[in-house]
């Protein structure tokens, strides 16, 4: 059974080669930011249905209106 620290180094070498990365620092920098920036998305998505809207509300009119 493979130890987190293998488990790590399989992930890591993984990352380095599908992302096309020279160090170790860079694939992980870049995978926590996606990792981040993914739970902010999912978390506007949760908010779905959540928010009221006013109907009578036009954005077109909005867009002229100085």
């Amino acid at each position: 059974m493979p130890t987190s620290s293998s488990i790590y180094d399989q992930l890591i070498v993984t990352a380095m080669s599908l992302g096309n990365h020279r160090s170790e620092k860079v694939a992980a920098t870049i995978a926590l930011e996606m990792y981040v920036q993914r739970l902010k998305q999912q978390a506007i998505l949760d908010q779905f249905g959540k928010i009221d809207y006013d109907p009578k509300y036009s954005y077109k009119k909005r867009r002229h209106q100085t």
